[in-house]
């Protein structure tokens, strides 16, 4: 099927009414808190293996997303409900997935990390999406379509060589792709100076490939920054990596998190949510609270009653119809 362009940088935005500020608070709320009840689902049993959160990372969700088209390809990694609900505005489906249920985004099959609807996907093996993400962007770009893709990695990805492949190609084939380095510090329990040397930025632009960085937690000043990049990687059709310094505020995955505590609390004072809360007005942002906490209940409640997905019911077609 043919993807449509619909014009606009916002066009995300339009499908819900208030300020740029006020949506942007509303989605980070709906991503904060469909998280912080999936981990409260995780320790009552609900869910199976494990699940990573971006609780404190909501604003490079947002920040970047929004100025992305419909049929753009976006690619996440094992740390993706936020990117995904950035996209798609869809925490029932989600809820479902993760939950193991049939109506999930795949059919409770992918669970917290490999999701795959519309030109959303996501899986967790890190650096192994990036080579992907750069031959999706050059299908698009031998498409016609004028569509790009975005990849999200983080700072422990760049101990994987098969992404410096991938730099290379983007670079010699003039990918039209951006690559989001969410650069929270700590690749699981070890911190990014004892796991990485040199440069992020200057290992892309070895390559020829323009790079960038910024430190911000700020939705707003995130989405300012993101705009012209975007439209940079769009017009130009060639590759672009800009490494976002920010920190995540909860555990690696359910309850592992050797940090010290000192300095995850004194992260918090950055945290994206009340930063952004506290420039709305307080009427309405306890509205938005409200019709958050109204939705995360709906998407949960409805998750937990649809049935559970049967292995029985999961046949490699092409299995079943060799002879």
């Amino acid at each position: 099927m043919e993807r449509l362009h619909e014009p606009g940088p916002e066009e995300r935005f339009l499908q819900t009414p208030g300020s740029r500020r006020e949506k942007l608070y509303r989605q980070m709320r709906l991503i904060r808190r469909f998280e912080e009840r999936l981990l409260r689902q995780f320790d009552e049993g609900d869910v199976s293996g494990t699940t990573h959160a971006c609780i404190g990372q909501e604003a490079d969700a947002v920040g970047v997303i929004n100025h992305l088209r419909r049929g753009d390809v976006v690619f996440s990694n094992h740390r993706c409900h936020g990117h995904f609900l950035a996209f798609s505005d869809e925490p029932k489906l989600l809820a479902a997935e993760v939950l193991g249920r049939r109506s999930g985004v795949v059919g409770g099959r992918g669970g917290s990390q490999h999701i795959c609807w519309e030109s959303f996907y996501s899986n967790g093996i890190q650096g192994g999406i990036v080579p992907v993400s750069v031959g999706m962007a050059l299908a698009e770009k031998f498409s016609g379509r004028q569509a790009m893709a975005t990849v999200f990695l983080g700072d422990g990805t760049f101990g994987e060589g098969v992404i410096y492949e991938a730099f290379n190609m983007a670079s010699l084939w003039s990918a039209p792709i951006l690559f989001v380095v969410e650069n929270n510090r700590w690749a699981q329990s070890t911190p990014v100076e004892k796991e990485l040397a040199g440069d992020m930025v200057a290992r892309a632009t070895s390559f020829d490939i323009e790079a960038g960085q910024i430190a911000s937690t700020d939705a707003e000043e995130l989405y300012d920054h993101f705009q012209p990049l975007v439209a940079g990687v769009r017009e130009s059709g060639r590759p672009r990596l800009e490494v976002i310094d920010t920190y995540r505020l909860c555990h690696h995955s359910k309850s592992d998190d050797k940090r010290p505590r000192q300095e995850v609390e004194e992260h918090r004072k950055d945290d994206p949510l009340p930063k952004l809360r506290a420039r709305l007005d307080d009427s309405a942002a306890e509205t938005i609270d409200e019709e958050v906490e109204e939705r995360i209940e709906a998407a949960f409640s409805w998750a937990l009653e649809q049935p559970m997905a049967n292995d029985e019911e999961l046949v490699d077609p092409l299995v079943e119809a060799a002879p």
